[in-house]
């Protein structure tokens, strides 16, 4: 079965205070879900149209385990917490089995 993967490429980070606040909630919502954090804002070299900012990328054992994390109370509550604090690429993607 394919693994999911979250992949999370911020644009800006106009808050800082949110974000933070975000990152303290959705740690244990994605270990909850079943996440596990394969790079969380190290560095980045971007090409083409890509911007170097904090970039995030989260593998699950299967696209639908990371389909329902991102819907699970835990993390919704995470996304209210980071709102309009910053503006950012998310994506849900399926691995290649």
């Amino acid at each position: 079965m394919p693994k999911g993967y979250w992949v999370s490429a911020y644009r800006t980070i106009s808050d800082p205070e949110k974000l933070a606040a975000y990152s303290k909630l959705a740690g244990p919502a994605v270990q909850a879900g079943g996440g596990r954090f394969l790079a969380r804002g190290g560095r980045v070299v971007a090409h083409d149209a890509g911007i170097a900012e904090r970039t995030v990328l989260i593998e699950f054992d299967s696209f639908e385990q990371a389909v329902a994390a991102h819907g699970s109370a835990a993390y919704q509550e995470a996304l209210a917490a980071l709102s309009d604090g910053v503006e950012r690429d998310f994506r849900i993607v399926e691995g290649i089995d």
